[in-house]
């Protein structure tokens, strides 16, 4: 019985992966027996082949039952039911109906079908199975992510109006809805912002012509009509006008109410669905039975959009899949890129994966011919990008020999000063808070609780006399001292984004300062000479674009203890870049930090060539995203019987992987470190591209008898974990 399927990518060295089989659970009955004067069963496809909603690996497979007559007509592949299975009673979805079981025995009759609308569909059960089989989850944890809850009353409600129905839409639906849809050739292929972009307008023209290409686009602008979301609303609109549908994913609700304006402008509002789990369960609901019924042919959201029923799909759309909001936050933790990439493979849609600058799993794509890299070239560049100034180059540290240790060198306050003439100021800080950490003035050890070994910092605006607090157990430290050199004395580490604020605000008086930060993170603001102070990522947008911005904490981004450092402060700093001024316009970026390779690619303004650098680098060092990586994580003595089994399967088949660990892993809260059982420990395993199939589906296996012996404790198994290097 097939669970799932994992399809090729360039370099992977395997086609479609063969049916995952458990040697576990083969001869596994596929229902318990049904006891004497059993109800009636349906004369035709007497029975159903079920998925149990479970998170427990070796029960991931479906299982047989048999169809009453009385709910033979709504017992269809697709819809929600309840089984009896081992005493209890479970929520289920129907695969498939068969003519007869290969269990061997009589079947357990289904309880009760919960809802006749058909909410699985055949094509995303199929996508659920490859998400599935990447990542080594189970395919109950991706549908739980793909299908929202069920709403009874929402259903009835819609049923009443005719908006939904039992089963998948008849062919006249489907005709009626296509005739809503954009005329072909209503919107230009060569007109509007895509037109700046070589092989941009070609891009389009093979979306109108019902073609399926495939682009990773590096956007100049994130403001204005020519910005990011009119770029993807004119692919949309263009694979509209060719009579498919479209599946459009952001990291956030400020993404998400930008694009969603920009589609508006070119489609009809009821041919958008919009599907973000923020809008509460109600709303979320109704658009996913828009658009499984055919209502609406464009589908826009966070990550859960990425499942969307739409029908004949044309396109799918990433904006900015370096962002860790793309990934999920519970098994399998899959990325919204690779579902969707899944998805433009297996039905064969079009795809166009966008941001300010590029990812080295893009790059990779892109090397290997997978997909076509869409670029404005140098003059449109210089034309439509702000002047960058690096406070940390040789011609600034002379005219300022201060400017590498002022938190705000002078080239940065000439730049506000000369910007707040003219419009808003972004100032981009690293850190929210006040001042977030403390260190020893004498040796720069971070200063550490000696009851919890939290972070020691100072609330608000508090004086050198405040005593500090720790920031996790809340306990006075008034008599600390380091741990390393024995010194009392105390300074801040950095300055938050509120402390900023404040003395920009003594700096520049008779300016407004605005900021945007934690739970208080602002959309939009007014084209009014103002200082914006906003984090990394909460960056506001102002329509006219900012007159200047400073990227401070540079050197700060760059420290982080992460392979992606690097490539994610690059990223951060292009997305607040790319909300200026053209250089023509007056509009400036400074920029205080020393990395020479991310400074360089931003003064530049050039995103590909730092991603191929990167990728390159990787490449040499067979780190991801040049080979997948797999984290086991838990106890010392499960980790260690876990990769013991995988090897030895793995040897099985020939092939050997590059290990390391395990190490401890170094927790957050000094207090999750308090097992019983031991110190949590990490193993990692690095996967070539060419076995990545086989050893998935052998770590898949592994999991799931691990489970169901219960031996040992309970392991992590994670793939391509971006926050384990």
């Amino acid at each position: 019985m097939e669970v799932g399927s994992v399809a090729s990518f360039p370099g992977d060295g395997s086609a479609t992966e063969e049916p995952l089989q458990l040697s576990l659970l083969q001869g596994f009955p596929a229902g318990r027996p049904q006891s004497p004067g059993g109800p009636a069963l349906a004369h035709m496809l007497p029975v159903a082949r079920v998925l149990i909603e479970s998170s427990l690996p070796h029960l991931d497979r479906p299982f047989d039952y048999s169809v009453p007559a009385s709910l033979d007509d709504a017992a269809q592949p697709g819809v929600r039911v309840k089984v009896k299975f081992n005493g209890q009673e479970l929520s289920g979805f129907i695969l498939d109906r068969l003519a007869e079981s290969d269990a061997g025995h009589t079947l357990v009759p289904l309880h009760k079908v919960v809802s006749a609308v058909q909410v699985l569909t055949p094509e995303l059960a199929e996508l659920a199975g490859r998400v599935a089989a990447r990542y080594a989850g189970t395919l109950s944890d991706v549908l739980r992510v793909a299908i929202p809850p069920r709403v009874a009353k929402l259903e009835k409600e819609l049923a009443a109006e005719g908006t939904i129905s039992a089963g998948p839409p008849p062919a006249a639906a489907e005709a009626a809805a296509g005739e809503r849809k954009p005329a072909l050739g209503s919107v230009p292929a060569t007109a509007g912002p895509w037109a700046r972009y070589v092989n941009g307008a070609a891009f389009l023209q093979h979306l109108g012509a019902g073609e399926s290409p495939r682009a990773v686009l590096s956007a100049l602008q994130g403001f204005g009509p020519a910005g990011w979301p009119a770029l993807i609303a004119e692919a949309v609109a263009a694979v509209r006008a060719s009579g498919r549908g479209a599946v459009v994913v952001v990291p956030d609700y400020r993404d998400l109410d930008r694009v969603e304006e920009a589609l508006a402008a070119l489609l009809p509002r009821e041919d958008i669905a919009r599907l973000t789990a923020d809008d509460g369960p109600t709303p979320r609901y109704r658009s996913y039975l828009r658009i499984l019924s055919g209502t609406a042919g464009v589908a826009v959201g966070t990550r859960s959009a990425a499942y969307a029923p739409v029908h004949n799909l044309g396109l799918v759309v990433c904006w900015d899949d370096g962002d860790d909001l793309h990934i999920e936050q519970r098994s399998p933790y899959a990325h919204t890129r690779e579902v969707l990439l899944l998805r433009a493979e297996q039905e064969g849609a079009a795809c166009l994966m966008a941001a300010h600058t590029r990812s080295t799993e893009l790059q990779r794509l892109v090397d290997a011919g997978w997909a076509r890299a869409v670029e404005a070239d140098r003059p449109e560049v210089r034309r439509t990008v702000p002047r960058v100034l690096n406070t940390a180059d040789s011609f600034e540290q002379e005219r300022d020999p201060l400017a590498r240790i002022a938190r705000l060198p002078g080239a940065a306050w000439r730049a506000a000063k000369e910007g707040l003439e003219r419009g808003p100021v972004l100032v981009q800080v690293a850190r929210s808070g006040y001042a977030p950490s403390l260190v020893c003035d004498s040796c720069r050890e971070p200063a550490r609780c000696t009851a919890c070994s939290g972070p020691l910092a100072v609330a608000g605006a508090a004086g050198s006399s405040a005593v500090p607090q720790c920031r996790w157990c809340s306990a006075p430290a008034p008599a600390w001292r380091c741990s390393h050199c024995s010194s009392p004395r105390l300074r801040r580490s950095a300055t938050g984004v509120l402390r900023t604020a404040e003395e920009l605000g003594r700096a520049f008086p008779g300016k407004p300062v605005i900021t945007s930060s934690g739970d208080h993170v602002k959309a939009t603001v007014p084209d009014t000479k103002a200082l914006v102070v906003a984090t990394v990522g909460a960056e506001p947008v102002a329509a006219g674009g900012y007159a200047a911005a400073l990227l401070l904490d540079g050197d700060s981004l760059l420290r982080r203890e992460n392979l992606r450092a690097g490539e994610d402060a690059v990223r951060r700093w292009f997305n607040a870049a790319a909300l200026v001024k053209p250089a023509r316009e007056g509009g400036l970026v400074v920029i205080t930090a020393d990395d020479t390779a991310g400074v360089g690619a931003l003064l530049r303004w050039d995103a590909g060539g730092y991603a191929r650098r990167e990728l390159s680098l990787r490449q040499e060092l067979h780190l991801p995203p040049a080979v997948r990586i797999a984290s086991v994580t838990g106890g010392r003595t499960a980790v260690g019987h876990f990769t013991e089994a995988i090897e030895k399967q793995l040897a099985r088949q020939d092939i050997s992987l590059r290990t390391a660990g395990p190490a401890p892993l170094l927790l957050t809260d000094a207090r999750a470190g308090q097992r019983e059982s031991g110190e949590d420990v990490r193993t990692l395993l690095f996967i070539p591209y060419a076995r990545a199939a086989e050893a998935t589906r052998v770590m898949r296996a592994v999991k799931a008898a691990a489970a169901a012996r219960r031996s040992d404790d309970p392991v992590q198994l994670r793939l391509d974990g971006v926050d384990v290097l």
